[in-house]
């Protein structure tokens, strides 16, 4: 899997300005695309983005957002703007590549935070996008490498059902409201996606983007640390549901897959999750598993009330259903622990017992 990190913040700013430069002799005063901005402004809105989202992750504040602007009253000209993107790039770039894993900063949509690959995939989606508003304000040709519109929508569009084939850039630019897709109806608002983190006593569980749960499926790490053993061929088995659900264009990243990690040392010990979104009477059902050298430390118990607790406070979902083998005894007693009723028995030969825990 390829990193979402400083190299991708650089390749972003380094292929704009490579491409604005060309114009810098043109009017930059003019309407940038769509936007009611200029090319100008548009532009210091990005540098402004880039600086705001490298302050987070130096300041990492967690209940607000931490308030950073760029003037460019000081730029006499085009090639002055550019300097500044160019150095606000830099700063975002230096400051993805020194934040550790675990740390999270505060951004407000959706779920008020995001780790280094969120802010990093923000910041080159903003690169990208308004990029492409100032060189169709200026009348020049831009196209971002398909990678790194990949990259961002595997990562912070994971609601958003790709193309097939290669053409990411079109996808991208019609989830930010600036094209056309056949089949789909052009968007009015748009919103990016930064994963999930539901908090537990020693772990964390942290939502699986489609780029992870990729690597995963094929035989990788997802971008985690795992302990020794992990993760178990379930964890892989259920990121290979999230990327269907991800192809298929259902997926709902909330009702996705969890890796389990814990808080002391930022070791991966399992996954969790859901096999998808509640379906019309209001249940989601939930899966689980650790890796071996985990088991025994009422890791799974944990992690379960943790989930179950956040899923159950949500006004679409009525009640939880799960299934344990009948002769997997720790498994049942997890799920009883965390207050699930066994209401009968699942699979075709009755091989299973059928859990629920309602709120």
């Amino acid at each position: 899997m390829r990193a979402m990190g400083g190299d991708q913040v650089e390749e972003a700013v380094s292929g704009a300005v490579a491409v604005l430069r060309g114009a810098t002799d043109r009017d930059w005063g003019v309407r940038a695309g769509r936007l009611e901005w200029s090319c100008r402004r548009t532009a210091e809105h990005i540098a402004s983005d880039l600086v705001s989202y490298a302050g987070q992750l130096a300041g990492r504040p967690t209940d607000r957002y931490v308030p950073f602007d760029i003037s460019f009253d000081e730029c006499e000209g085009p090639e002055d703007v550019l300097q500044v993107v160019e150095a606000t790039g830099v700063l975002l770039a230096a400051a993805v590549r020194t934040t550790p894993r675990e740390v999270r900063a505060y951004h407000p949509y959706p779920f008020r935070s995001a780790d280094r690959e969120g802010f990093a995939a923000m910041g080159v989606t903003e690169v990208l996008v308004h990029t492409h508003d100032v060189a169709e304000g200026l009348g020049i040709a831009y196209e971002p490498p398909a990678a790194l519109c990949a990259d961002v929508l595997t990562r912070i569009f994971p609601h958003v059902r790709p193309e097939p084939g290669p053409d990411h850039w079109r996808t991208l630019l019609w989830a930010t409201g600036r094209g056309e897709l056949p089949g789909r109806a052009p968007l009015t608002s748009w919103q990016w996606n930064n994963n999930l983190v539901v908090p537990a006593e020693r772990l964390t569980l942290q939502g699986v983007t489609p780029a992870a749960a990729a690597d995963l499926r094929a035989g990788g790490t997802g971008g985690f640390e795992w302990i020794a053993g992990g993760p178990f061929q379930g964890t892989r088995d259920a990121a290979g549901m999230v990327v269907k659900a991800y192809e298929a264009g259902v997926h709902r990243p909330e009702w996705g897959m969890f890796v389990l990690v814990r808080r002391e040392d930022g070791r991966a010990v399992g996954g969790m999750g859901f096999h998808g979104a509640p379906n019309e009477e209001g249940r989601a059902e939930v899966g689980y598993d650790l890796a071996e050298s985990a088991r025994g430390n009422g890791y799974a118990t944990e992690a379960l009330r943790a989930l179950s607790a956040w899923a159950l406070a949500r006004e679409d979902l009525t009640y939880l259903f799960a299934t344990v083998d009948r002769a997997n005894a720790p498994s049942q007693g997890v799920i009883s622990r965390v207050g699930f009723t066994r209401v009968g028995t699942a699979g075709d030969d009755g091989e299973q017992y059928a859990y629920e825990l309602r709120g």
